[in-house]
């Protein structure tokens, strides 16, 4: 075995929001990846157009900076419990983890699940107390909470004797000594521990080259880029390679380009030693999880277990009258190629067809796991239909079981009792209430992973925008039994037209409208929630009959409250079993299944 000291591999691991990608930025600029004229972004690392607009990191991602004279290769992670594979499978290329917990916040949901994983896989912890700057902080409080996370995960004494940092990654300093009146001016005591205390990697350099694929880069002009951490060997440009499929079969290619990661560019190399992390090119149909090794001993490396997921959604072809109009993709072939395709890189999904050519079956971590997926084929000009998102039971001794999920909500006191509520009718149950900054309250459930379906916009409605809700998959048990779903009803368009002012100020009355004038609509489109509980058939499209009688003031302008404009998140909240969402590249139309009035109501009565 060669220790390669010049070497460290890092993750960087934390709940949503506490700071990852800012404290990336830091280390960038301060460790002189950057020229000093150079214009960067802020939270660089999030390149999606989707990362940038909502603020989250979604994909796990390489770079690397030089201290001194140590390469550091840095995997940068998600936070949310959704994007959770691809903290997993970034665990796979290091051999230590920066856990940054929120000096106010503390431990949340997702910091337990992203330790645990780390210690389930013996890595080097260093404990990054961020944000001690913010209001409120409480960082040796926060330290506590986090040895008592170690002890609760079974942590080894080797594991519990980890080191504490204090940072701000907004304001680029670190410190191993915590004083709020003398605050450090750069990440030099940051840089210094993860040379120190993060082992290098155990290589076998002379040894038949292996690596395990942990990521898939994607270049328009060399196709797939096999990306990972090379287990044993080196490799050169134009080497001959052995591929291990997941079927247990092998394939032969040759490693037609070579690259590393230097700060956020790939550099070309001509050959890359153990212990570094490589991006390959030449190997057209690689996958995640599969292993590329030596043609003479061509040995798999076992793939770390992605963990099942809990929501399906059936995606379908848009049958709606407005089918076609807007999307360059709309077939099945199309929808099947593209979801099939998404297979390569999103390791947590699953996708299965279905007795149609049809509808595919798609499965994920969460609702925002499956949000992602269709707001990137939107943006790409697919049209398509999916239904509401439900839960995956699972059969366990004969039992039918169903995920629970531990939830925490952060809620102005005032609001306690509202929250409380709200969750218990669901099927939640507390485990724990604790006051956090003054005047709001901390509160911890055990709920059914359906019972959080439509839950977040109505919290956000019960606490007038205040309330903040975080959860992770906890375990599987029995089901809990049924509770009230959705407790208001729909307005759904009689007849296909445009809307007109009228008809909406006559329809207004009824609830709250998501269409505005001049809309086109179809029959059987939703266009507004009830405000009771069933559903009813509105004309939107009704024009005022002309007459030759005026009266005093009935030419009056009739006022029209502005609809409420629903986000896809929200539409997928909204419906019902008997519903669905239609998606193109320039509009969400939510719709019922039998769009013809009179077949929807003999339905309707065959059921009851």
């Amino acid at each position: 075995m060669i220790k390669r000291e010049n070497i460290r591999n890092i993750a960087i691991i934390a709940h949503v929001d506490h700071g990852k990608t800012t404290l990336v930025d830091a280390m960038l600029a301060q460790s002189g990846t950057f020229r000093e004229n150079e214009q960067v972004d802020e939270r660089v690392m999030d390149s999606n157009d989707l990362e940038k607009e909502r603020g989250i990191t979604i994909l796990a991602k390489n770079t690397s900076l030089y201290y001194k004279d140590v390469k550091i290769n840095i995997i940068d992670t998600p936070g949310h419990a959704d994007f959770g594979g691809e903290v997993e499978r970034g665990l796979e290329m290091v051999d230590g983890v920066l856990l940054l917990v929120d000096a106010f916040e503390g431990c949340m949901p997702q910091t337990r699940f992203v330790l645990s994983k780390a210690l389930a896989l013996d890595l080097k912890p260093v404990i990054v107390v961020n944000k001690v700057d913010r209001p409120n902080a409480r960082p040796y409080e926060v330290v506590d909470e986090v040895l008592d996370l170690f002890i609760d995960l079974g942590a080894t004494e080797d594991q519990l004797d980890t080191p504490v940092i204090y940072a701000s990654g907004r304001d680029g300093w670190a410190t191993a000594e915590y004083n709020p009146e003398q605050p450090n001016d750069d990440l030099t005591d940051l840089f210094e521990l993860i040379v120190n205390y993060i082992p290098c990697p155990d290589c076998e350099d002379d040894a038949p080259f292996q690596m395990l694929v942990s990521n898939i880069d994607y270049d328009e002009y060399t196709g797939r880029i096999a990306v990972g951490k090379i287990q044993r060997g080196k490799i050169n440009v134009n080497m001959p390679l052995s591929v291990c499929r997941h079927d247990g079969k092998i394939s032969h290619a040759k490693a037609t380009k070579l690259f590393t990661f230097e700060g956020l560019k790939k550099t070309p190399a001509d050959e890359v030693g153990a212990g570094d992390v490589v991006a390959i090119s030449g190997i057209s149909d690689i996958n995640i999880g599969e292993t590329v090794c030596d043609t003479n001993t061509p040995e798999a490396l076992p793939f770390v277990k992605i963990d099942d997921p809990v929501l399906s959604m059936t995606f379908s072809v848009n049958d709606s009258p407005f089918a076609g109009q807007d999307g360059k993709f709309v077939t099945s072939r199309h929808l099947r190629d593209r979801l099939f395709r998404e297979l390569d890189s999103n390791v947590s999904l699953r996708v299965e067809e279905t007795d149609t050519t049809e509808s595919f079956i798609v499965s994920g971590r969460g609702e925002l796991h499956l949000s992602v997926l269709i707001e990137n084929m939107r943006r790409e000009g697919y049209e398509f239909q999916v239904s509401n998102p439900v839960v995956i039971y699972k059969e366990i001794d004969g039992v039918k079981c169903e995920p629970i999920e531990r939830l925490t909500v952060d809620v102005p006191d005032e609001y306690t009792g509202t929250v409380m509520d709200g969750i218990i009718n669901r099927k939640g149950e507390m485990t724990n209430m604790s006051p956090t900054a003054q005047g709001y309250t901390r509160l911890e459930f055990l709920i059914p992973s359906r019972g959080l379906i439509g839950y977040r916009s109505e919290l956000l409605t019960a606490t007038k925008g205040t309330g903040i809700i975080n959860s992770i998959l906890e375990k599987y048990e029995p089901y809990k039994g049924d509770f009230t779903g959705r407790t208001r009803g729909t307005l759904i368009a009689w007849e296909d037209g445009t809307t007109i002012t009228y008809g909406l100020y006559n329809a207004q009355e009824r609830g709250t409208l998501f269409v505005g004038a001049g809309v086109k609509v179809y029959e059987g489109m939703i266009v507004g929630e009830n405000a009771r509980l069933e559903d009813v058939v509105v004309n939107v499209c009704k024009k005022k009959h002309a007459t030759n009688t005026r009266a005093s003031g009935s030419d009056d302008a009739l006022k029209l409250v502005p609809p409420k404009d629903l986000s896809l998140e929200q539409c997928l909240d909204f419906i019902a079993d008997d519903e669905l969402l239609e998606v193109t590249p320039n509009s969400l139309r939510m719709r019922k299944r039998i769009l013809n009035t009179g077949l929807r109501a003999k339905s309707v009565s065959r059921n009851k």
